[in-house]
């Protein structure tokens, strides 16, 4: 009776031995798995950094190009700067010549408009003159002489250049106060400055009461002005000033005095004009420009009031 016990007591424990052998793989299995698992991930973190430090890289590249680029753009922007600081200055100096070659142009145009106004009043004196005229080369022809009309200066006493105009002693027909300051006019305009400043002269000389005569010693100025001689034209202005004191030149011929002062260094005495220009003759076109000048040299700018003038 005992040997069956003691052969069921020996397979229980071969039974167990085997069940205990078979079971004890199980927790080393599952540790390596998870090391696999763990193993992939750090695989995986480890590629993402060095994906990650690819793109860094690339963006640093990138980023370091474009920077490059900004900067050559923007020492590229400078240069194109300095030029067109350059190009500014040089279109500001031409400009400058040309505003006042155009405002001359501008003046001598508005001068010939008054002009026109006051020949349409002298209508009647024209025709006259056409008269006389008609009847000195009638005179001429049956060989008779007729004195010069009135308003006319005849050829033996007109040397001038101008059309209508002829050497002394020449048998042409005399020309009027109106044909001998249209052609100095015109020839001012024109830039012929010596042959106007000759027949403005001669117009001065043989019509002195005309209307015309402070233009014509205005003009003389302007001359001047142009050629860059100073002195002269601050002797004409000022001729104009003390001459004409009625003259409708007379706020331009101080404005140009005062310009011309200040080209050969009498600074004060230029800046005094210009002042005088604002408080004589305020919202004139004159007051405008000396405002401009004054402000241009740094010096103050008086208060505008009406004085007689």
């Amino acid at each position: 009776m005992r040997t069956p016990w003691i052969i069921l007591a020996i397979a229980l424990c071969v039974l167990a031995a085997f069940a205990g052998s078979a079971l004890a793989p199980a927790p080393a299995v599952a540790e390596s798995k998870e090391m696999i698992r763990m193993e992939q991930q750090i695989s995986q973190i480890l590629q993402t950094q060095t994906d990650l430090r690819s793109a860094i890289d690339s963006n640093y590249a990138t980023m370091r190009t474009l920077v490059q680029q900004s900067l050559d753009a923007s020492n590229q922007l400078s240069g194109q700067m300095v030029s067109l600081q350059k190009a500014v200055q040089e279109v500001q100096a031409n400009a400058g010549s040309r505003i006042d070659s155009m405002s001359q142009t501008t003046q001598g145009l508005s001068d010939n408009l008054q002009d026109v106004q006051a020949r349409v009043g002298k209508l009647a004196q024209q025709l006259t003159d056409v008269q006389n005229l008609l009847q000195s080369i009638d005179s001429k022809v049956s060989g008779g002489a007729v004195g010069a009309p009135s308003g006319s200066l005849a050829p033996s006493s007109y040397t001038g250049g101008g059309p209508g105009g002829g050497p002394s002693g020449s048998s042409l027909p005399p020309i009027s106060s109106d044909t001998l300051y249209q052609n100095a006019l015109r020839d001012f305009t024109s830039g012929r400055y010596d042959l106007a400043r000759q027949e403005f002269s001669d117009f001065i000389a043989h019509f002195p009461q005309n209307d015309l005569a402070s233009n014509s010693q205005f003009y003389l100025g302007e001359i001047a002005y142009a050629q860059n001689d100073f002195q002269s034209a601050i002797s004409a202005y000022e001729s104009v000033l003390t001459s004409y004191p009625k003259s409708f030149k007379i706020a331009a011929s101080l404005l140009k005095k005062g310009m011309a002062e200040l080209e050969i260094g009498q600074k004060a005495a230029g800046t005094r004009d210009l002042r005088d220009v604002v408080r004589r003759f305020p919202g004139s076109e004159e007051s405008h420009k000396a405002n401009a000048k004054l402000h241009e040299i740094g010096a103050a700018t008086p208060s505008s009031s009406r004085a007689p003038h």
